[in-house]
């Protein structure tokens, strides 16, 4: 048997490399380079992917496996020279989390004489299968997800998997701790440094051909992110030691003076294979159980990997692939250049660009409330947003980012939220470090001083109310706009549309 392994599906502890058998297997590896030149993606993301790509084909090797590593332009490239040597051989695969791939590898392999079999991605810890079901026997129609909220589905995993239960019942009582989980830390808190992975020969090696090879965007160096199972494992040690303890209180912060926070940095490791969500979960609750962690902080981690991802993962694979075009606010702008180059005076979007240009990263709120919440508000077309995202995120693939930016972020589509998550300057200024610095008062709403998120975020009430104006969620902020006077709201108008020449033209 040949297993193919793709890129982001290393898993050496579950799957087909788990079962491997030296004396009668052989794994395929292509490395395709052709996929880079769509968008200008995050050096560090190229480099993360080919170095644990290259590592674990080392790693295989040495136990005695025979690995078919091919380095090619694309996957049909690699295909035929690996069916050149081996014609009409029967290739395995994982079934790719990615709309389509499958067919699409499939139908490759089968031009070229051979035969694929996709078997289920055990990386997750819901099944398709599972889902669907879930969907039946809470009375909805297969077909129609519209209405399932992560809640109810975060719920039903728990119960599921046992996970932080007591019997049919939430530890603690309460199924989370979000209210617990929204303070802003003191001056004087000290965030403990995440752990930096000094790159060894394989690694200096990889990096040093995706400089030569690739058109990338953001910094290469100093390349930090663990790229072996070894080093994933001791990140997520690091983490539960360290930083979930804290984890809970201030993860919703977003603090000029660390980059990380308490943040768990594994979802790079997590979405490549090299680490398993029951790797995550198991440790942090018995951190719980043990004294070491609080609940609010391991329930918020748990609900992160258990909940979110596999709940995005689910609605991605049914909506798909309306959901990568869907539009219905209509957006059309352009993305601004401000989230390639980074310059505006935005304090908030100025910190938050550069965190991602320097290591293809920032928190899931800065990615919401302020990436994703200035696109809502600006009017920016969600594929746009989408392919940024994609591209420039060391975490990011299409399955990831397509429901979060496109679903959730800028409210493209309905499937992952009742509402837009948009917010005013009030929101940055509460959660955030940024605005004291900043040349803009978030407390005002016109004017060449004024925060562009106010003028834009209540433009962008006034232009959606025939969309959103009936959401009951909504009513109060609406209720707000109306009570304005129309010399006010001309006034926001005019800033708005200010705000958004200049955004366009890079010079805000």
């Amino acid at each position: 048997m040949t297993i193919w392994v793709l890129g982001d599906q290393l898993s050496r502890t579950h799957g087909p490399l788990a079962d491997v058998d030296p004396e009668t297997d052989r794994v395929l590896m292509i490395e395709a380079t052709a996929f880079a030149d769509r968008h200008p993606y995050h050096a560090q993301k190229l480099a993360l992917v080919f170095a644990a790509m290259r590592h674990v084909r080392d790693e295989l090797r040495e136990e005695g496996i025979t690995v078919d590593y091919q380095r090619a332009e694309t996957f049909g490239e690699g295909l035929d020279s690996h069916f050149e040597h081996h014609p009409g051989d029967a290739l395995t695969v994982v079934e790719p989390a990615s709309y389509g791939a499958g067919e699409r590898l499939e139908a490759m392999v089968d031009d070229r004489g051979g035969s694929l079999e996709c078997v289920p991605d055990p990386t997750f810890l819901c099944s398709p299968e599972g889902f669907d079901e879930w969907l039946d026997s809470d009375g909805d129609a297969p077909t129609d997800v519209g209405d399932v909220r992560h809640e109810d589905f975060y719920r039903w995993m728990r119960r599921r998997t046992g996970y932080l239960m007591n019997g049919d019942e939430p530890v603690g009582e309460a199924w989370n701790f979000d209210d617990e989980n929204r303070a802003f830390p003191r001056p004087e808190y000290d965030f403990p440094e995440p752990p930096a992975f000094e790159p060894d020969e394989l690694t200096r090696e990889t990096l040093a051909w995706v400089e030569d090879e690739f058109d990338a965007w953001g910094n290469l160096e100093p390349f930090e992110w663990p790229v072996t199972r070894t080093q994933a494992l001791a990140a997520r040690d690091d983490f539960i030691e360290q930083r979930l303890p804290e984890f809970g209180p201030y993860q919703d912060a977003i603090v000029g003076r660390s980059w990380a926070g308490n943040h768990a940095l594994l979802s790079p490791a997590l979405n490549l294979g090299l680490l398993h969500p029951t790797e995550l979960i198991e440790p942090a609750i018995t951190a719980y159980q043990d004294g070491h962690a609080p609940l609010p902080s391991v329930e918020g981690f748990v609900r992160q990997i258990l909940g979110w991802r596999e709940f995005v993962r689910q609605i991605y694979r049914r909506r798909m692939p309306a959901m990568a075009e869907a539009n219905q606010l209509e957006a059309t702008r352009d993305l601004p250049p401000l989230y390639w180059d980074g310059n505006t005076e935005m304090a908030c979007l100025e910190t938050v660009v550069d965190r991602v240009r320097r290591r293809g990263y920032s928190h899931h709120i800065e990615r919401l409330m302020v990436l994703s919440n200035f696109g809502l508000l600006y009017g920016v077309d969600p594929a746009a947003l989408n392919h940024w995202f994609h591209a420039t995120y060391v975490d990011a693939y299409h399955w990831v980012t397509t429901p979060n930016v496109v679903g959730m972020g800028v409210f493209g589509s309905d499937a992952l939220a009742t509402k837009p998550y948009a917010a005013s300057a009030n929101y940055l200024d509460r959660m955030s470090d940024c605005c004291g610095d900043c040349r803009f008062d978030p407390d005002e709403t016109t004017g060449e001083d004024a925060c562009p998120f106010n003028a834009l975020y209540w433009d962008f009430l006034e232009r959606n109310a025939d969309r959103l104006q009936s959401n009951h969620r909504m009513g109060l902020v609406y209720h707000h706009l109306e009570n304005k006077a129309d010399d006010e709201r001309a006034s926001i108008r005019e800033r708005a549309t200010a705000v958004r020449e200049r955004v366009a033209d890079g010079e805000l």
